[in-house]
């Protein structure tokens, strides 16, 4: 499936697709006189390399040349400040209860002004990674963020001559309803005083995330995590994907090939820290073939249950990997970690979340041999991991209703992926449905479709 990018002269105006208040002032962003297209990987990388503050370690990028890297590319490090994790309090949707689409459009369209005296780079990606679901994303982002732009273009999958192929083949999603997704990024954005604009209607004082993901558009302002501009994008595929059949999938799915040469596929949800990419990549002692999805974001199709990956990299943890693992060969980027010199004179990452938590890597697509983008077998089973000691650690649960409301009412705990405000209890159980804090739509439009998995595809429902 593919999303619509240009627009004949009918279709263009008032009231018709693509043309919401809120995208129009976005979307004009990118055809300003002080827009830098970046075309390739290989550009954002070298931008991202000489961009100030960035270390360029002497780790080297495993088979960099594979993913249109340069072949002598190294691992990047960028280190974002105080804040290094996701910041939940920022995010507005417009459309829902008590959030004043009005005011915050002037927020953008002022924030958008002020990027004209700066160098703004577009940057394409795809989201989903087969023909059945494509989707194209914009990005637009102010010079002096180049990591940021780099990370997201390894994050998604880069316009490679393959994947450019795979899209132009691609069945429009929606009917050709669906637009590009555009998102504006502004890191560098305070708010200050100015005609007309209202900051009462940011649920931050310094920070924004605004989407209006029924137009597939957003605002990122003054944010400089790179979780924010990862979980942004996905925000709206899996709105998008929810209008359009799929079940939309914050976890990880495996595909078993088992003795008898029937398969077996199950996807596990939770939060970031909850363990569902430790399970995603279990080898279970090699006792099975197994293929890997993804361990963090994908969607079921409701009908034919097969699965599509929407990123082909990992945005991982790096607590876990000391500085000398093996599983560092296939770093890309690091952010929010440290590094020292060794004694060969080279510049070599400090993980293990000694300077900060929640010390974050993108891992290349090579780190799990048996990856794959789709899983066209359906789906057996499904796995909430919950962190609430006052249910026993495994229960199978019956009938579709009961099932489905253990998603709705998945409990866990904050994890350090996560910015809070101050005092809160880190180990209070909390309800996230479905394991997905991104979701802009309403949660019975979740609820549905898990409950349509169990009631008429006879998938399987499990508490872990």
């Amino acid at each position: 499936m593919s999303t619509k990018a240009y627009y004949p002269i009918s279709e263009i105006g008032a009231g018709k697709v693509g043309f919401s208040k809120t995208r129009s002032i976005i979307e004009a962003a990118f055809y300003g006189n002080n827009v830098v297209k970046v075309n390739t990987l290989r550009e954002a990388y070298e931008l991202a390399k000489n961009s100030p503050g960035t270390v360029v370690t002497d780790m080297p990028v495993k088979s960099g040349e594979t993913f249109g890297l340069p072949a002598d590319a190294k691992v990047l490090l960028f280190n974002d400040g105080a804040v290094t994790g996701r910041y939940a309090a920022a995010r507005r949707i417009k459309g829902e209860p008590g959030v004043d689409d009005t005011k915050l459009d002037k927020v953008v369209m002022d924030a958008i002004y002020e990027t004209r005296w700066k160098t703004m780079y577009h940057a394409e990606c795809f989201v989903g990674l087969d023909p059945e679901f494509m989707v194209k994303a914009h990005l637009l982002i102010p010079e002096g963020e180049e990591n940021l732009l780099y990370n997201w273009m390894i994050n998604f999958q880069y316009m490679s001559d393959e994947y450019v192929k795979m899209y132009k083949n691609s069945k429009p999603v929606g009917d050709g309803k669906e637009p590009d997704i555009y998102i504006f990024s502004d890191p560098q954005w305070a708010p200050h005083e100015a005609p007309d604009v209202d900051y009462s209607c940011l649920s931050d004082p310094l920070t924004l995330c605004y989407f209006d993901t029924n137009e597939n558009c957003a605002a990122i302002l003054g944010m400089k995590y790179f979780g924010e501009h990862k979980k942004g994008t996905l925000t709206m595929a899996w709105a998008l994907a929810n209008r359009n059949g799929y079940a939309s999938c914050h976890g990880g799915q495996k595909e078993y090939l088992l003795k008898d040469g029937s398969k077996f596929v199950a996807s596990v949800y939770g939060l970031s820290g909850s363990g569902k990419s430790t399970l995603t990549h279990a080898k279970h002692g090699g006792k099975y073939e197994i293929k890997v999805l993804h361990d963090d974001a994908f969607i079921i199709n409701t009908d034919t249950c097969a699965s599509v990956a929407l990123e082909p990299t990992y945005f991982d943890k790096t607590a876990d990997y000391p500085t000398g693992c093996p599983d560092n060969e296939y770093l890309l980027s690091a952010q929010n970690c440290s590094c020292t010199m060794d004694s060969e004179g080279k510049i070599q990452l400090v993980t293990e979340d000694i300077r900060n938590g929640n010390g974050r890597a993108i891992k290349s697509k090579l780190w799990s041999p048996n990856r794959v983008d789709k899983i066209d077998a359906p789906v057996n089973a499904i796995f909430w991991i919950m962190k609430d000691p006052t249910i026993p650690p495994v229960v199978k649960l019956k009938g579709a209703a009961l099932a489905s409301v253990m998603g709705a009412t998945l409990a866990t705990k904050t994890s350090t992926a996560e910015r809070v405000a101050a005092g809160t209890d880190l180990n209070a159980i909390r309800i996230v449905p479905y394991a997905n804090p991104f979701r802009t739509y309403p949660l019975v439009n979740d609820y549905e479709k898990f409950k349509k998995l169990v009631e008429e595809k006879n998938v399987d429902l499990l508490h872990r």
